[in-house]
């Protein structure tokens, strides 16, 4: 079922639509906004959802998560590194991103504003048209509120300073981070005012499809918002009416969350779909669609071990480090680090039906060496990534998330020892301690640093680790970022501003009056 979200409408300038779950010459319809042909689209129910397809489908190009938007994410962060030979993807995480090159940066950038201008196109026509399920509508509207609000979520966060386009118009003024925060709020909560619980229950052409926004992924997003703006109180409301949902709960197996089994489970709040069986084989780089277009993710192939992909990013040795510091009760490795990455591990380890000391014995440096394992499709079933067609979804905000960020809500809320509860929740999926016994009483400056290595540890290669160095203010403080200066050399190269990425000089051409983000 979750193959029906593929239904794709075309880009900035043409209506396609496309019904991915098995593409037929008879499913292909191309609407030229040229012609009078155009003026019979937005009509019907049916064309309102084809419409919310449409800006789903801008989650799975390059500039996307495809492939642009996790390394723009990942690599600034101290527990990835990358030595990739392409200078564009380099310099991410060596803060030093080309203003005269917008290579990855710009290319998400381009997107992020084409599914912006696609959900406008659904908030803009859809009210105007007569469903006879209100219901429906109001799902609709929820998803287009919700993408409209990620979406800017990503370019506030990345790039600070940017336009926040609610309507169809041809130029967007550059409005101030506060600004474009303030949007992003606003949108998450009528998201979560339309949109249902899940798909489960509802009647109409949209029951029971998997892959959609709903309440909880609104709400989630919401508690993220308010976090990152340091609105504590409020984050923490968003959060608690999460769990309050109470169709949420942690896996049982931490890698069920990065492979093909087990794809949107409880733990799930929103994942980008992706399938090797879904449209065609060629590959979504941009622009208007294609009906040869995949919906696959390239970033197996980006991530993936020497020899079975790129290489491009690679685990730190901080975070192999931090993963031997705290035994499980059964005075084991905490199996997290398994679940992350390739290492020469005693007693041997399994990559793509392969032993990992076997396959590097001939090449010391990449047997010492560290290779990412989470996206990767190497319990045996794939040889290699080198296809570049991963159907593995990517999981944008887990349920792991919403427990560690409430914890973070209640410290800074004046409870801390409420946090405990909700840290040891994701402790014990791993059979860790129990940590009011083995840290109890601690200080609210304490639980920080605490909560920042148990999120550490958690969610690494998953896009959460920079973000959250710089909302905590550790690139300002000069012991934090000497600290990460010796755990990860890339920080040898930042500055101020560079937390950010630099506006894409095309922006800068097409709007006059766009100011540069600073040192750029």
């Amino acid at each position: 079922m979750k193959y029906k979200i593929y239904n794709y409408l075309a880009g900035f300038f043409s209506l396609a639509i496309i019904t991915t779950s098995c593409v037929n010459d008879e499913d292909l319809i191309q609407v030229d906004p040229n012609n009078n042909a155009v003026d019979s689209f937005w009509k019907t129910d049916s064309d309102a959802l084809q419409g919310v397809n449409a800006v789903y489908g801008s989650l799975l190009t390059d500039g996307t998560y495809m492939r642009s938007t996790p390394l723009l994410l990942d690599l600034k962060g101290d527990d990835t590194r990358s030595n990739s030979p392409w200078p564009a993807m380099a310099n991410v995480g060596r803060f030093n991103s080309n203003v005269s090159d917008a290579a990855i940066y710009g290319w998400a950038y381009e997107t992020y504003y084409q599914g912006i201008f696609r959900a406008n196109q659904v908030l803009t026509n859809v009210p105007a048209i007569d469903f006879a399920d209100a219901a429906l509508k109001n799902r609709i509207l929820g998803q287009a509120y919700f993408l409209r609000g990620l979406y800017l979520f990503h370019a506030v966060n990345m790039f600070k300073n940017v336009p926040v386009p609610t309507e169809i118009a041809a130029i967007y003024p550059q409005k101030t981070e506060a600004e474009g925060w303030a949007q992003v709020i606003a949108d998450f909560k009528m998201a979560a005012e339309l949109l249902p619980i899940s798909y489960t229950d509802v009647s109409g052409l949209d029951a029971g499809e998997k892959g959609r926004a709903t309440k909880g992924a609104a709400l989630g997003y919401l508690g993220k918002a308010y976090l990152f703006t340091k609105d504590f109180t409020n984050a923490r409301d968003a959060f608690k009416a999460v769990i309050d949902l109470g169709v949420y709960a942690l896996v049982s197996n931490y890698r069920d969350n990065f492979t093909e089994t087990n794809e949107n489970n409880s733990e799930s709040l929103f994942e980008v779909q992706f399938s090797r069986e879904a449209g065609g084989v060629d590959l979504g780089w941009g622009g208007a669609p294609a009906s040869g277009w995949g919906k696959t993710s390239a970033r197996a192939i980006t991530y993936g071990p020497r020899g079975f992909g790129f290489t491009d990013v690679q685990p730190t040795w901080a975070l192999y480090n931090d993963y031997q510091l705290e035994k499980t009760i059964a005075n084991t490795t905490d199996p997290r680090l398994d679940a992350t990455m390739f290492y020469n591990k005693p007693g041997g380890m399994q990559l793509y039906g392969q032993d990992f000391a076997t396959r590097y014995a001939s090449n010391t440096g990449d047997l010492n060496d560290l290779f990412c394992r989470k996206y990767q499709n190497s319990d045996g079933q794939r040889a290699d990534e080198f296809d570049w067609r991963s159907g593995i979804n990517e999981r944008l905000l887990r349920y792991a998330d919403i427990l560690l960020m409430y914890a973070e809500t209640l410290n800074e809320t004046g409870n801390t020892p409420d946090a405990y509860t909700y840290i040891q929740m994701v402790r014990d999926r791993v059979n860790l301690p129990i940590l009011s016994v083995v840290k109890p009483n601690m200080t609210k400056e304490q639980m920080r640093e605490q909560i920042g290595h148990e999120r550490f540890l958690e969610f690494p290669l998953e896009g959460h680790r920079f973000d959250d160095i710089r909302r905590w203010g550790w690139l300002q403080d000069p012991a934090k970022l000497a600290w990460l200066k010796s755990r990860d050399a890339e920080f040898n190269s930042y500055a101020p501003g560079r937390e950010f990425f630099p506006i894409p000089q095309l922006e800068r051409d097409n709007n006059p009056g766009t100011i540069p983000n600073d040192s750029y």
